[in-house]
């Protein structure tokens, strides 16, 4: 007769998943950034940090700029990427109604391993993607010892 209370049915915890489903939805533009390394959705420009045995890359991916309003610094470790993007002209007065797409003055920050070689640092823009791929030091390369 009681045993009902001890044993939920399987719809009731399915229920919860869909109405978390459903908050994430609607409050993804909200939510807390998803590590404590990375910062919140929409943050411009998005990027990807990956590494190779000989280097750091970095990906912006910032459609729709001048490279030349770009600005990417090394100072201390950490790698800064700065810039403008202007906001799209309006023909005749036209209002906005929704805004999607970011405009103004922008800045991210990459903390770089210690053994990254800021005096060698390469940057390239190309279809929108800026990639920026910094050396690691000499010393800190894996390397053969010969066996006498």
């Amino acid at each position: 007769m009681y045993s009902s209370l001890w044993t939920f049915p399987s719809s009731f915890f399915s229920d919860f998943d869909r109405l978390q489903r459903e908050f994430d939805e609607h409050f993804s533009g909200l939510s807390a950034p998803s590590s404590i390394r990375s910062v919140a959705p929409g943050a411009f420009p998005a990027i990807n940090v990956g590494n190779t045995p000989t280097s750091v890359e970095v990906y912006a991916f910032a459609p729709g700029l001048d490279a030349s309003k770009l600005d990417v610094t090394v100072d201390r470790g950490v790698l800064s990427i700065s810039g403008e993007r202007a906001a799209p002209a309006r023909d005749g007065g036209a209002r906005s109604y929704s805004r999607e797409r970011f405009s103004g003055n922008f800045r991210r920050a990459v903390n770089l391993p210690d053994d990254a070689d800021a005096s060698q640092v390469k940057a390239s823009y190309r279809d929108g993607v800026l990639r920026v791929s910094v050396a690691r030091l000499a010393e800190a390369q894996p390397r053969r010892i010969a066996i006498q």
